[in-house]
């Protein structure tokens, strides 16, 4: 079987952790790591057996696909450069700065049969995967994503750093269109929005409050359920859900005639996971499990959650 030719553009921090999946992967050939720091890309490179590389353009022709782990305000010209040259593309989360960029991106894959899979990595937490069989038609949805300072993704607000990952999640989970964005933040410590909250509410009648902070005291990612007969809380970090439902109960449960399940999910490993997932896709030539629409409609309520904070902080400093 001939091997996939893969190669990795960014050797950042998560570009590292990238290249060292794909080098062990057997039916994947790492033909390159890229980064504009010579001296990063070769010592990433070098633990890899791979050839190392500061432009990009030099994988042309010698790649079949491409993770794309560059900072975002890059992610556009790079992933655009490959598309047109007939390379699939996996895209780290914020796919691009900009709607416009997004959707030319999509229109340049589908013009040339090419495939996006952008990087929400949270949707390969098992807990998260398990949810697809236990969640349905949700009518309220509260999520925190907290997180201790880390001067990676600092580039962009938090909102796009690190809130995206759960609007992805509660699009997926709501299968309705967002209707209203109601929304807050500020900076703190960096000149972008450190710390934010928004509702969203769907044309389904599901409420949403989404809140995101990179400057916290301690770190939780945890997301909490309420649809018909049954409350479902999720802690990422931990890998477990909690599902409490009506019935008989124990005397000594907390809530009174209520069944409450506990799932606890093994280690994984979801960057792994993912990686393999789009290199499934790009040999099968089947539709990702993240595609470029996703992380479009993502990027979308991002940016509208932006928007609404600019407008608010506006008003508040007149």
């Amino acid at each position: 079987m001939k091997k996939l030719r893969v190669g990795v553009v960014g050797a950042g921090y998560l570009g590292k952790f990238h290249a060292e999946k794909y080098a062990g992967m057997d039916h994947v050939e790492l033909v390159g790591v890229v980064d504009a720091d010579r001296t990063q890309a070769e010592t990433v490179a070098a633990a890899v057996s791979a050839p190392a590389y500061t432009d990009y353009r030099d994988l042309l022709g010698g790649v079949d696909a491409v993770s794309i782990v560059v900072p975002t305000p890059t992610h556009f010209a790079v992933s655009k450069t490959f598309l047109q040259n007939n390379v699939d593309v996996l895209i780290e989360k914020p796919m691009t700065m900009i709607l416009d960029e997004a959707d030319e991106l999509i229109e340049i894959a589908e013009a040339r049969g090419r495939i996006i899979q952008v990087g929400h990595l949270e949707r390969f937490n098992p807990a998260v995967v398990a949810l697809r069989e236990i969640v349905r038609a949700p009518l309220f949805i509260e999520s925190h994503r907290l997180s201790l300072f880390q001067p990676r993704g600092t580039d962009v607000s938090v909102v796009l750093d690190l809130m995206i990952h759960d609007i992805d999640i509660i699009l997926n989970l709501a299968g309705s269109e967002v209707q209203t964005i109601h929304a807050a933040g500020t900076p703190v410590i960096t000149d972008l929005v450190d710390i934010a909250n928004a509702r969203l509410e769907f044309a389904s009648g599901c409420v949403a409050n989404v809140t995101a902070s990179r400057i916290s005291m301690k770190s939780e990612r945890k997301i909490r359920m309420f649809q018909r007969e049954a409350y479902i809380s999720v802690d990422f970090a931990n890998r477990g859900i909690t599902v409490v439902r009506p019935g008989e109960g124990s005397p000594d449960s907390p809530v009174p005639h209520t069944v409450v399940e506990q799932m606890d999910f093994p280690q994984a490993d979801a960057l792994d996971d993912e990686l393999r997932s789009f290199v499934q896709a790009v040999t099968l030539r089947q539709t990702p499990e993240v595609t470029g629409k996703m992380g479009r409609d993502a990027l979308m309520v991002a940016l509208n959650i932006m928007a609404q904070i600019q407008k608010t902080s506006s008003r508040l400093t007149r």
